[in-house]
């Protein structure tokens, strides 16, 4: 074979290499976390080939890989580059993913990991926990808030049904993750201490390459979109044209809200968009100002 030839074989390979590249995305085995990080991707337009108990399925129509781990073990997936993002509870890198950028927060998954001790523990303060037993799963994040407070305590690590150390002897207080609360209020147990607060995250592996993060770029646009859209809600409403300047300066839109004119004389139909934490608040301040007919509607995506 020629040197030549060889070239081009080579570069054939490195081309087809590039192409055939896919990003690795690591999410929850099971659980809530795991539906709603799969219905994001399937939000985002992407399509998942997976079999029953696959560990890993790739998309149909977008490259990407889906490796289905256990929760604990997605940190040093990062960090050791084997998947080159992941879905997963923020509060698990600040206790085990030191290091790994947070590319976006996804909004859903929130809970907080929070302090709790028996329903009869006369509590003050953090200091009354000095020199006492604490249960956690979460060894790294309570042992710098203690330190942060000055307080020293006796760790007892768990993992799994923390909430029953206290009302069996083996702690004074626990340190979990805290979603309703109800839990506790099953366990006799109160939260004293909110800790961190957490939410589900996009994070990056620092070891990611660059061709990879150029797909990943991709599908964080479709995240932001999805996710614009499910904090919008899209409004059309019918009001005299008299009123119109009173009610864009309500709902002004993304850059202006679209107007226009109705068969009913001197009567406008004006489209525009609202925040859904702001949703009932507006709808009350457009009925005051003359709006009629108002319709609400979910937005599926919204490019911004």
């Amino acid at each position: 074979m020629s040197n030549q030839a060889g070239f081009f074989i080579e570069k054939f390979e490195k081309r087809k290499e590039q192409i055939m590249k896919k990003l690795k995305i690591a999410v929850q085995k099971s659980g809530r976390l795991h539906d709603q990080s799969i219905q994001l991707l399937k939000d985002c337009g992407i399509s998942i080939d997976n079999g029953k108990d696959q560990l890993k399925a790739s998309a149909k129509n977008f490259s990407l890989e889906i490796y289905y781990l256990r929760n604990g073990d997605i940190p040093q997936y990062l960090k050791d580059g084997v998947v080159d993002c992941a879905i997963l509870g923020e509060n698990l890198l600040v206790e085990k993913g030191e290091g790994i950028v947070i590319a976006e927060k996804l909004g859903f998954s929130k809970c907080r990991v929070s302090l709790a001790v028996s329903k009869i523990f006369e509590y003050d303060s953090i200091q009354d926990l000095e020199g006492k037993r604490i249960a956690t799963s979460y060894p790294n994040t309570i042992k710098k808030y203690l330190k942060e407070k000055g307080v020293n305590a006796e760790l007892h690590i768990i993992n799994g049904s923390v909430e029953i150390a206290p009302n069996i002897g083996l702690a004074d207080a626990i340190c979990d993750i805290v979603s309703s609360g109800s839990t506790l209020f099953k366990n006799n147990l109160k939260e004293v201490e909110e800790i961190i607060s957490s939410e589900a995250v996009l994070a990056v592996s620092p070891r990611i390459s660059s061709e990879t993060s150029e797909i990943l770029n991709k599908l964080q646009f479709r995240i932001q979109a999805v996710l614009q859209g499910r904090n919008y809600r899209y409004v059309l409403l019918n009001a005299p044209n008299d009123k119109l300047e009173a009610i864009t300066k309500i709902i002004p839109g993304m850059q202006s809200p679209t107007i226009l004119p109705l068969a009913k004389s001197n009567w406008s139909s004006l489209h525009s968009v609202v925040q859904k934490n702001e949703f009932w608040k507006v709808i009350d301040q457009l009925k005051s100002e003359g709006a009629e007919g108002i319709l609400v509607c979910p937005i599926e995506k919204m490019v911004v």
